[in-house]
C-alpha cells in the first residue's frame, strides 16, 4: 500500500509496542481501558488513582500521590509523655 503509515512498531517477537499511537473506545458510562503495555511501562497497578485535567485541549492523567496530607503530620507533635496525662493536664492546668 502506497502512501500508508503505520501507527505502531513491531518489537523483535512481532508485537506491537505502541511506540507512535494507542486508541480506546470510552464506554457509555466514560470508561476507558489504558493499554496494558502503557500501563506497564508507566507502573500503573489495579487501584491505582489517577487524576485528570485538561492541558490546551488535551486530556492528560497523572498518577496521584497515595499518601494522605495527614500522613505527613504523623510524629510531629511531641507531647513527652501519654496522650491521657496530656489530656489530664489540658483540662486541669493546675
Amino acid at each position: 500500500m502506497v502512501g500508508v503509515r503505520a501507527a505502531f512498531a513491531l518489537t523483535s517477537d512481532c508485537r506491537n509496542s505502541y511506540n507512535r499511537s494507542m486508541k480506546a473506545v470510552v464506554s457509555e458510562k466514560g470508561q476507558v481501558t489504558i493499554p496494558k503495555a502503557l500501563r506497564k511501562r508507566l507502573g500503573i497497578q489495579p487501584g491505582q488513582v489517577l487524576e485528570f485535567v485538561e492541558e490546551n485541549g488535551r486530556l492528560v492523567a497523572t498518577k496521584a500521590s497515595s499518601a494522605s496530607p495527614f500522613q505527613s503530620l504523623y510524629g510531629v507533635l511531641h507531647l513527652g509523655s501519654g496522650v491521657d496525662d496530656w489530656i489530664r493536664e489540658m483540662r486541669d492546668p493546675e
